[in-house]
């Protein structure tokens, strides 16, 4: 299968959650892939069947992760098609016998019926003849073709099966070797499983390749359930199924990670499922154990991670926690010798970054700055938008690990040059947020309708995800966070020193900024940016 990035995957199309609306536009179908608790909208051209497949998607895909997932999908190929063929055995032999009783009571019964309506006389000439007429049918049913009994003894019309039929997923479908000898797109594809209701897609496994972005509806969260009895599975995984640059081969280069929060916890995920080797640290020991479950190693400090890897990443809060990072005890520089490499991916400011930069050069080491645009549910999809600065042959060394974590990546030049962008992203994006969350305040007190607000917003040119997601968290008073309010904050107060620098007004991003600060002081700071509403409302 191909699910963001990753490389493809054996997946399985099952019914999605009754709450979860179907994306508009092109037929789609509900996809589960096997080994993961990953789900996606796959569009039906993008659904390829997994025999022909297999064998090349193996010799593709050599980490132990995907075997495991191959090894799953043939097991369960092996328990449908016993469960098949013991249905199939009970039903013909319930069939026959159906079938032979019949037939024996029905000649029974016309026979009795010639006897009583001849005279005595001609009983037994008409026997005779009632035998031949039944011997003459006998043949005519014998010149037939076999599918042309079938048609005749069949009771049941073209269309919908019967009840007992629906859940059928026979591995080897009719339809699936009709796939299996030409392209994809080129068939009739059936309704969409939403369409389908309760009958079960002729493609129940697949490979999905080359998967177009296709997806614009609101974030699954973990609380939907998809009714998967093989698996039980009550986790769901939102993907915005988007593969621009085919399958990537992951560097050889080890590679290390400091910091698991919101951002790094979804990076490193996809790093790993892209066959990455990966060592992890995090100033909380307990958020590294299920990485490790996962396949990568850990490190006890970041000097030792940076000692053992060819390239690490680092992904922290602030300026503060990027410095003690790299100055700190057993921090990154004691690590750095010559070659070794060193990426930070926080949101910084340019002063620090130079100043990272300038220690990290100093031991022999490479640097470049990636900070990145994104929330923490892109983060796990591997759509975030990466902003580069510095060594150009380290960006080009990282290039596999930036297609794992993201959509896109931009190299801006010299150090310093990707925090000052970042900054200008987020400063952007932050009063944004304070204008939807005034915009909604002010629709409620005016009697205005919130939702209808929305609905107007979303069919003209400000219509976007993050406008819809922002949106519904203050509808539903949701506020689980996606990107921290005190990091938005942070990040308007570093926009706006940035401005200061070089003498150039920011008050917009001074207004936002105060709103914030007072989101803060109502202990709004661990939740999402939207909860800055609050600081409207109190």
């Amino acid at each position: 299968g191909k699910l963001g990035r990753y490389p493809p995957w054996p997946g399985k199309i099952v019914n999605p959650p009754k709450d979860l609306k179907k994306p508009r536009g092109k037929k789609c179908f509900f996809v589960k892939f096997f080994g993961t608790e990953d789900h996606a909208w796959i569009k039906v051209e993008q659904l390829k069947p997994y025999h022909p497949h297999k064998e090349e998607m193996i010799k593709i895909n050599k980490g132990k992760r995907f075997q495991q997932a191959v090894d799953a999908v043939e097991e369960f190929l092996r328990k449908t098609k016993g469960k098949d063929q013991a249905s199939s055995h009970n039903s013909s032999e319930d069939k026959n016998r159906h079938n032979s009783s019949e037939e024996r009571g029905k000649q029974s019964a016309g026979e009795e019926k010639r006897k009583a309506s001849l005279p005595e006389g001609k009983l037994k000439k008409g026997t005779g003849e009632g035998k031949k007429r039944v011997s003459s049918v006998s043949s005519e049913r014998g010149s037939k073709s076999p599918l042309k009994r079938a048609q005749d003894q069949s009771p049941r019309k073209r269309g919908r099966p019967p009840k007992d039929e629906k859940d059928l997923t026979i591995p080897e479908s009719s339809t699936v070797k009709r796939v299996m000898t030409g392209t994809v797109a080129g068939f009739k594809w059936p309704p969409s499983v939403s369409e389908q209701s309760n009958q079960h897609c002729p493609f129940p496994e697949c490979f999905i390749f080359s998967i177009q972005p296709a997806v614009c509806y609101q974030a699954i969260t973990k609380k939907l359930k998809v009714c998967e009895e093989e698996t039980g599975s009550t986790s769901i995984q939102a993907a915005d199924s988007t593969a621009v640059n085919g399958s990537i081969t992951p560097t050889d280069k080890k590679i290390g990670f400091l910091g698991l929060g919101l951002m790094g916890s979804g990076i490193v995920s996809n790093l790993l499922k892209m066959g990455h080797t990966v060592t992890v640290w995090n100033r909380t020991a307990e958020k590294c154990d299920l990485f490790i479950q996962e396949g990568a190693r850990l490190g006890r400090t970041p000097a030792e991670v940076v000692s053992t890897c060819d390239i690490t990443f680092a992904c922290v809060s602030d300026p503060k926690a990027a410095k003690d990072l790299v100055l700190g005890p057993s921090g990154v520089l004691q690590g750095i010798r010559p070659g070794k490499c060193y990426v930070d991916m926080s949101t910084v400011d340019a002063d620090t970054v130079t100043e990272l930069a300038q220690v990290i050069v100093s031991r022999g080491g490479r640097f470049l700055e990636a900070p990145v645009s994104g929330n923490q549910q892109l983060s796990n999809d591997g759509m975030l938008v990466i902003l580069a600065a510095g060594d150009r042959g380290l960006y080009e060394d990282c290039s596999s690990c930036f297609q794992a974590m993201g959509k896109t990546s931009f190299f801006l030049g010299e150090v310093g040059n990707a925090a000052k962008m970042m900054l200008i992203v987020n400063m952007v994006q932050g009063s944004f947020m304070a204008t939807i969350a005034e915009g909604l305040t002010l629709a409620q007190v005016t009697g205005q309708s919130q939702q209808t607000l929305l609905d107007i917003l979303n069919q003209g040119q400000l219509a976007s995800i993050f406008l819809d997601q922002k949106c519904q968290n203050i509808l539903q008073g949701n506020f689980k966070p996606d990107f921290y309010l005190k990091y938005i904050q942070k990040d308007l107060r570093l926009a706006i020193a940035l401005g200061d620098s070089v003498n150039h007004p920011t008050p917009m991003a001074a207004a936002a900024n105060e709103v914030y600060k007072r989101a803060k002081a109502l202990d709004q700071s661990d939740n999402d940016m939207s909860a800055v509403y609050r600081a409207y409302i109190h």
